[in-house]
């Protein structure tokens, strides 16, 4: 069947983008009916200042609010069952999370165990969640994860050291207040991994076996514009054009891929971050090359077109020329962003591997990698990457 013709949707909420998006959350918890919301956040991100200005927009538009703050990173099964605890005893009746991936997650976690009534780690797979949740706000402080628009929500349960992916609609938020400006605060690592997994979520959704015309065009677009102003967003943290442009790429990303799905770069990344609470950028910017090298001759002139966004010439080159100046590029890239270690530097054991692989083939983001992998195949880029 022609590629146009298959059956895809596409699925993303409302959101608003630009300077101040942050200040609206007042408003719009008002119109989703909230009268008392319980905010998630981070410390660092309260800190930041980023937190106070949302509440402050709660107060304005006299919505009442409590504070969740009791999270890490890599939101484990525990901290969003005490969230659960919290939005049951204060009553609260809509969420807003401030922060990166992290709160964004244990938010959707809290819904959904708040309108399922049941453990979180009972969700796992692709259309668990049956009831709606609660009316749920998210805004972004990191330029990368792109969970206020996509249908993923990520737990840690470190009693077994896996990550669950929970993938459903209704884990969509109802509105994304995604606000530049909140970047300024990230320092270099941060932003270098965020920005790499924002990069990772296109690159996997271009590729991804489930990709379509329109998750095509954000993932290219996504590319495009990370290429060019990620390392300088790093080198000039202040830069709030730059910000704006990662931004965007990071939200064009998370369109494509919460709809295209990813692939085998984040099966390992999360098989990783569950084991060893890893950071999830850093893991999946490590991987990356290594991936792209076991996918390229699975969809070639689909990493024709990825290095093409990422502004390489190609011309005269032949194929397995072309598979290495995109390999090389993004070894560069990586370079350039400071984040240069391999996994045996953070702690990865090669008397692991085998386990970490077992993991990855059971992710659910495996199932639409170009090329099917066996436990093998898996063992081998993870030793690549050492």
């Amino acid at each position: 069947m022609a590629e146009g013709l298959q059956l895809r949707k596409f699925l993303a909420p409302e959101f608003i983008f630009g300077a101040g998006a942050r200040e609206l959350a007042g408003r719009y918890a008002k119109n989703l009916g909230g009268r008392k919301v319980l905010v998630v956040s981070d410390p660092g991100v309260v800190k930041a200042g980023w937190t106070k200005d949302v509440t402050d927009s709660l107060d304005a538009a006299g919505v009442s609010w409590v504070l969740f703050t009791a999270l890490t990173p890599n939101p484990k099964a525990d901290e969003v069952m005490a969230g659960v605890a919290v939005y049951q005893a204060e009553h609260c009746d809509a969420l807003v999370a401030v922060g990166g991936g992290s709160p964004i997650d244990c938010a959707k976690g809290i819904g959904i165990v708040t309108s399922n009534h049941k453990h979180i780690l009972e969700f796992e797979g692709v259309d668990m969640v049956k009831a709606p949740m609660p009316p749920l706000i998210c805004i972004p402080t990191t330029g990368g994860t792109s969970a206020d628009v996509s249908q993923f929500t990520i737990i840690s349960n470190p009693r077994e050291r896996v990550k669950i992916a929970i993938i459903s609609k209704s884990v969509v938020p109802d509105i994304a207040l995604i606000d530049p400006v909140t970047l300024i605060t990230m320092d270099p690592y941060l932003t270098a991994c965020t920005g790499l997994d924002a990069m990772t979520h296109a690159i996997e959704a271009f590729v991804s076996t489930a990709s379509s015309t329109m998750t095509d065009l954000h993932a290219l677009e996504a590319l495009r514009l990370l290429s060019v102003n990620l390392v300088p967003s790093i080198r000039d943290l202040q830069n709030e054009e730059l910000r704006s442009n990662v931004m965007m790429g990071s939200l064009q990303a998370g369109l494509a891929f919460s709809n295209a799905i990813l692939g085998a770069n984040h099966a390992m990344a999360h098989s990783l971050g569950g084991a060893l609470d890893l950071a999830h950028g850093e893991c999946n910017a490590i991987l990356l090359d290594h991936v792209i090298e076991f996918n390229f001759d699975s969809a070639p002139e689909r990493f024709e077109q990825i290095a093409q966004a990422l502004g390489l010439d190609l011309r005269g080159l032949t194929l397995p020329q072309k598979k290495q100046r995109l390999l090389d590029h993004v070894r560069t890239l990586k370079a350039e962003a400071g984040v240069g270690r391999t996994l045996a530097e953070v702690g990865v054991g090669r008397d692991d591997l085998a386990l970490y692989s077992e993991h990855a083939l059971k992710d659910p983001c495996m199932a639409t990698n170009p090329r099917r992998a066996s436990k093998r195949d898996v063992e081998v880029v993870y030793e690549e990457s050492l």
